[in-house]
């Protein structure tokens, strides 16, 4: 291998672990909501879906990188399994049609 596919290699290797750092840190130290923090979750990100035009995408989530759910737990990143059905996050419109198990309703 070459010097400039190898300094590639690891640059690409270094951020996608750097990509992940921050969910496995936000997922081990989930803390819960209180009920006035979840409401105020959600009325955040229904303020964002009408002025930035996103739609909730249903199963594309990582763990504990969700911004709501469809009454599988209380709100905002605590997501407990990756690609949840039940668990959305909030993508421009049409583009949650493009991801592979990507969905505007829950299941």
């Amino acid at each position: 291998m070459d010097r400039r596919n190898f300094a590639a290699s690891v640059l690409t290797a270094a951020i996608g672990i750097a990509s992940i750092a921050p969910g496995v840190a936000s997922a081990q130290s989930m803390q819960p909501m209180t009920q006035q923090q979840m409401m105020q979750a959600k009325q955040a990100n229904m303020a964002r879906m009408k002025t930035e035009h996103l739609a909730a995408c249903y199963g594309v989530n990582a763990v504990g990188r969700n911004d709501c759910a469809a009454g599988a737990h209380s709100c905002a990143g605590q997501a407990t399994m990756a690609r949840d059905p039940a668990s959305f996050v909030l993508l421009p419109q049409g583009d949650c049609e493009k991801l592979a198990g990507g969905s505007l309703k829950s299941s």
